[in-house]
């Protein structure tokens, strides 16, 4: 999913359910000038997310340990 946000940054959004962001990076990623900022952004999103999915399972886990 690293190598697709940084290729096609506009998909890796679209895959993930984020259809609004996954348009605005496309307009964005259509210039040569905006690929590289869409391709950040994708990667930050990417890596955000992976995070929100690690915090929710730890926090799932500590309340099942009570």
């Amino acid at each position: 999913m690293t190598l697709l946000a940084i290729l096609l940054p506009w998909l890796s959004f679209l895959l993930r359910g984020r259809i609004l962001r996954g348009i605005l990076c496309l307009l964005l990623q259509i210039t040569l000038i905006g690929w590289l900022p869409a391709a950040l952004w994708a990667l930050s999103s990417l890596n955000e997310s992976r995070a929100d999915r690690r915090n929710r399972k730890l926090i799932r886990a500590m309340k099942a340990s009570r």
